[in-house]
This record gives structure tokens, sequence and C-alpha cells, in this order.
């Protein structure tokens, strides 16, 4: 079989269709609480201290480890351990979402608050399941094709709530908008239904099994020295993209860009640029190896901040604003493709909602609350140095590289063990 044929035989499953729009159902929720949020906020002329404190509401992402050994531990009475509980977060992500129409950021900011962090909660507990079946149906040589195509269902998801939304903000009134959007999550419910069931493995006996177990595993595996230093570089590994994502939508309005300008060229360009890059990323995944990757990817996704820079000193410009989210959104989702596959590396099947749930926290921290004060950053500052902050910002993750991730790593049998190997540690306690 040549190489063409090898590539066709992993993405074309239904395994990675199931991937792909899963990864759709778990990208729908993420802007319509943050930057499409952000541009219907900026509109309605709410402050931009409190837009940026906004950020905040996406919390539960950070803090979803502490629920998720439930997932674990707790298996429904229909679809499986990991589809059951995923129909059961989409269907309350879509009342949710649709909830959102009701909302009047100007008049009523608490409520509007308080309805996106519901659905942020339910978001980031799908985004447990989600991960966890991932993590569960992918074998060791599929992880680099099933993040890329997880990632692909999640970007295009983010085409439709940043690009789509935008320019029909300028036909249509936002509540339509979320409307629209709480539809379109009925994706994710459809393919729940359909999607295939991964091997089946013994879920922990307890809810203090599900919870203390993952964890203690997880540290004894890597050893205290390197589990700590993975948790820190996962925090800060997209720490000078997230800084960019944060505060991008209010930059482009203030210099001048459209809503129907930032939808199509951010939020269409863009997405499509970081769909390419996620892709070329999965691919040159498979050549240059995890480690070498995330050396690669990461000082490219740092150095493309120079770009935004470049549009903050030109101003109102449509061919660098081209060149600009053209050139960021490849790099981030080179990077992207590499962080996933390095996540789901880390796992034990047995826990993966669990460990999965851990480390996506901790990169949830730089996205959400690291970032909390980039509006007050920018508002103090100006455009210009916030940028060049945002650069500087991605340099202590790349400089945690060598300490576990070495150019040239030794052989290794065995980077994600099964349940036997993990049955053997526990044994020896």
């Amino acid at each position: 079989m040549n190489p063409v044929q090898s590539l066709l035989k992993v993405f074309g499953s239904r395994k990675m269709a199931a991937l792909l729009l899963l990864g759709f159902s778990s990208g729908l929720p993420l802007f319509l609480t943050s930057k499409t949020l952000q541009a219907w906020m900026t509109i309605e002329k709410v402050d931009l201290t409190a837009i940026g404190l906004f950020s905040l509401v996406g919390l539960p992402y950070s803090l979803k480890f502490l629920w998720s050994p439930l997932l674990d531990w707790i298996k429904l009475p229909f679809l499986g351990r990991r589809r059951g509980w995923l129909i059961i977060l989409q269907i309350g992500l879509l009342i949710a979402i649709a909830c959102m129409a009701l909302q009047q950021p100007k008049q009523a900011l608490q409520l509007l608050a308080i309805n996106a962090v519901a659905i942020a909660f339910l978001s980031a507990t799908q985004d447990i399941a989600a991960d966890a079946y991932r993590t569960d149906i992918l074998e060791q040589l599929e992880m680099g094709a099933g993040a890329a195509v997880f990632v692909l269902g999640y970007r295009i998801a983010l085409l439709l709530t940043g690009s789509l939304a935008l320019i029909l903000a300028d036909k249509i009134p936002w509540s339509s908008i979320y409307l629209l959007m709480a539809v379109a999550m009925a994706v994710g419910i459809i393919t729940t239904l359909f999607a295939p069931e991964p091997k089946e493995t013994i879920p922990p006996e307890s809810l203090t099994a599900a919870v203390i177990l993952p964890f203690g595993e997880f540290f004894q595996r890597q050893g205290i020295v390197y589990a700590s230093l993975s948790l820190l570089f996962i925090v800060l590994y997209k720490l000078g993209d997230s800084f960019v994502n944060n505060m991008s939508t209010p930059f482009l309005l203030q210099t001048g860009f459209t809503q129907t300008d930032i939808g199509a060229i951010q939020g269409g360009m863009g997405l499509i640029a970081t769909i390419v890059g996620t892709l070329a990323g999965g691919a040159f995944l498979s050549k240059i190896g995890l480690n070498r990757s995330l050396w690669v990817f990461g000082g490219l996704q740092a150095i493309s901040n120079l770009a935004y820079l470049l549009l903050a000193q030109v101003g109102k410009n449509y061919q660098v604003l081209l060149l600009t989210i053209n050139i960021e959104n490849f790099c981030a989702g080179l990077g992207t493709a590499a962080f996933v596959a390095f996540l789901m590396n880390m796992c034990n099947q047995r826990y993966s909602a669990t460990q999965y749930a851990l480390l996506s926290s901790f990169m949830a921290v730089s996205r959400d609350i690291l970032v909390a004060p980039a509006g007050w950053l920018a508002k103090t500052t100006s455009w210009p140095l916030f940028f060049v902050i945002s650069i500087v910002a991605a340099i202590p993750g790349l400089l945690l590289l060598p300490f576990f991730a070495p150019w040239n790593p030794k052989p290794v049998t065995a980077t994600r063990p099964g349940l036997e190997e993990e049955e053997d540690i526990w044994e020896t306690k």
C-alpha cells in the first residue's frame, strides 16, 4: 500500500468522520461566549475593560478537571460510557445557546454573564466527554490524523460562529444569530447517535478511585519533575497566541474594520488558514515526530504575532490585514496539531476523561485567566506595545522544551500506557 492509500485509509474511516463532526460540536459554543460575544458587546458600546474581563466567563474550561472524574466513573444507561454523556450535554447546550437570544448586553450585563457561564460549563463538560472519546477510540498511529480531523471540525464550527455570525450581524439582530447557532448543535446530537463506540475499558470502582487514581497514576508514570514541567509547559505554550486571540476582535473594530470585514477575513479566511495549518501540522508531525513539531511549530506560532504588530503600525489596510490573518492563523494551526497530539499522548485510556481534562484545564488557564487583564493592558499602553508583549509572553513556554521534549528523544516502547500497564503500576503500591 503506497503512502497516499495509507493516508486515505486513515482519514476516510467512519471513526474519522465521527471525530470531524464531534469536533464541530465541541467548537461551536466557544466563540459564542468569547470572540463573537465580544463583538456584540463592542457594538453595544460595553466598556473595553468589561469586555476583557469577560474572558473569565471561560473559567469552567480551566476548572473542568474538578468534575471530570464523574464522567470516568458514571456510565449512563444509554449509548455507552462516552456517548451517553455527549448527547445529554449537547441537548443542554442547544437550550442554553438559544437562551442567549433573550439577553441585552448593555442593559443586563450580569444576566448575560450568567447565561454565558452556563454555556461555558456545559461546553467544558462536553469537551471532557469528547476528548475522552477521541483519546479512547484512536490507536497510537492514528493520533496525528485524529487530532487534525477533530481540530478541523472544531475550526469549521469557529468559521460558522466567528465568520458567518459576524457577517450576518450587519443584516439581522444578534438574537436571531444565537438562535441559528443553537440549531447547529443538532449536528453533534445526530453524530453522537451514530458514532462508533470505543473499546470497553473497566471504569474506576468508586468516586474516590475516580478522583485519586488518575492523578496519582499520572504523576507516578511521568515522575514529579517531568509531570510538573509538562503542566507548566501546557500553561505557557500558547500564552502569546492567547493574548492575541483575546483582543484581536476589539482591536480590529477599533482600527476601523467593519463586522463584515472581520467576519469574512478574520473569521472566514483566517479559520481556513487555521484548518490548512492544522492539517499540515498533522502531516508534518507524522514525518518529524512530536518533539520536533513542538519546537518548530511553537517558534512559528510566536513569530507570527509580528504580523499583528505590523497591522497596528500601519492602521486600516486591507492588504496587511489579509497577510496578518493568514500568517497568524496558519501558524496557530500548526501549533494546535502538535499540542493536541501531545496532550493525548500523555493520557492513560482508563482515566482519559480525567487526565485529558486536567491537561486541557491547564491549557485553558492561559486562554481564559492569564489573559484576563489583556483589555486593561491594551487600554493603558497601546496596541503596538500590546502585541510586543504578546510575543514576549510566548518565550517562557519555548524555554521549557529542552527539559522534557529534547530535539532527538531516545526511543520509547510505551508513551501512552494501557490498562494492563496501569494495573502493574498500582499493584506495586
